[in-house]
């Protein structure tokens, strides 16, 4: 009877654990920071992809002919990036 007992509480357990592997690697499929598997800490300016710190952007513009524009925040200045539709690419810091 112990025997079957110990047998039967080691598969649930097996079981139990196969289950929740698969339900916590379908939550995060790992990737880019636009897939939603980042995970992005309360009042900080980046974004944990992968185990890595991945700079958020604060705000992104993207129009349609592929150029777009970013503006990020480090302390007091303000960080402009953009991008034209020809490639060209352009970043300027502004601090008050």
């Amino acid at each position: 009877m112990t025997t079957t007992l110990r047998a039967l509480l080691s598969l649930g357990a097996l079981a139990a654990a196969g289950a929740f592997g698969a339900s916590s690697a379908s939550a995060q499929p790992g990737g880019g920071p636009n897939n939603g598997g980042c995970t992005s800490p309360p009042g900080l300016n980046y974004m944990i992809c992968n185990g890595q710190r991945v700079p958020k952007p604060s705000s992104r513009v993207v129009n349609p002919d592929g150029s777009w524009r970013e503006e990020v925040r480090q302390g007091s200045c303000v960080v402009v990036k953009e991008k034209t539709a020809s490639g060209e690419y352009k970043e300027t810091r502004q601090c008050n």
